[in-house]
């Protein structure tokens, strides 16, 4: 276990006069009450699409200062505000320091953030690349252009929150993270929030998981959520699986 450098706890209070059919408050995840207590530097919120865990990694971004749209503090571009943001009055964040630095990376919009360090090279020459490896992002397939950012970028003292980095990775690069991960949480001032669909990502052993149901929010082993069990058993009889799929061919 380690001691965390930022933060600790997440709580959540529903007002008392909600309403849970208008969202944001109909996003599953805030309909009931919850804490998550970290342990780990490195925690995964996991659960089916909708759930609520990319809502809960933008309000995070959101306390932290970061673009919500995916960068830092100074990452100025895209649309700042949404509808999420009402549910900020009812979380608590809790932490040990405030951290200074981190990032909110998006696999959806790391297009988008590309995008935005060219604009910035067009201004202020090459040396906005110098974060990204020396070269533009879109120079590199999409899971080399997330692991240039996670290289270069990663390895200052602060919070990471990444919102399914792995729809970026392929299997193998997917290890290779999870090796650079292992790296920069030994013994640094790191900490990453990371929402997952991955099994092979939840298996890293140096984290906590917390699964998200429509039951509400749990600690759990991976070996013991939907994801990893169905991903499992297809990998063990596919014909099964398809059998089941296709039998309106037959």
């Amino acid at each position: 276990m380690n001691t965390m450098p930022f933060l600790h706890r997440i709580s959540f209070a529903l007002p008392a006069n909600h309403n849970n059919s208008q969202y944001p408050f109909s996003v599953p995840l805030f309909q009931e009450n919850f804490n998550i207590d970290i342990k780990e530097k490195v925690v995964f919120l996991s659960g089916e699409n909708g759930i609520g865990k990319s809502t809960l990694l933008e309000l995070l971004a959101y306390e932290c200062g970061f673009n919500i749209n995916g960068g830092n503090r100074d990452h100025l571009y895209g649309k700042q505000r949404n509808d999420a943001e009402k549910l900020l009055p009812y979380l608590k964040f809790h932490w040990r320091k405030q951290p200074h630095g981190g990032f909110f990376m998006r696999a959806e919009s790391l297009f988008s953030f590309a995008d935005f360090i060219e604009e910035q090279a067009s201004e202020f020459g090459s040396r906005a690349y110098s974060y990204y490896g020396g070269r533009s992002l879109h120079d590199r397939s999409h899971g080399e252009a997330f692991l240039a950012l996670f290289e270069n970028r990663f390895d200052k003292k602060g919070i990471y929150l990444l919102d399914e980095p792995e729809a970026a990775m392929s299997p193998h690069r997917l290890l290779s993270f999870m090796a650079l991960l292992r790296e920069l949480t030994k013994g640094k001032d790191v900490q990453f929030i990371i929402s997952t669909h991955s099994p092979i990502l939840m298996a890293y052993p140096y984290s906590q998981l917390y699964y998200i149901t429509t039951d509400g929010i749990s600690e759990m082993k991976y070996t013991n959520t939907e994801h990893y069990q169905l991903t499992k058993n297809f990998l063990d009889c596919p014909d099964r699986y398809f059998a089941h799929l296709f039998e309106s061919e037959e």
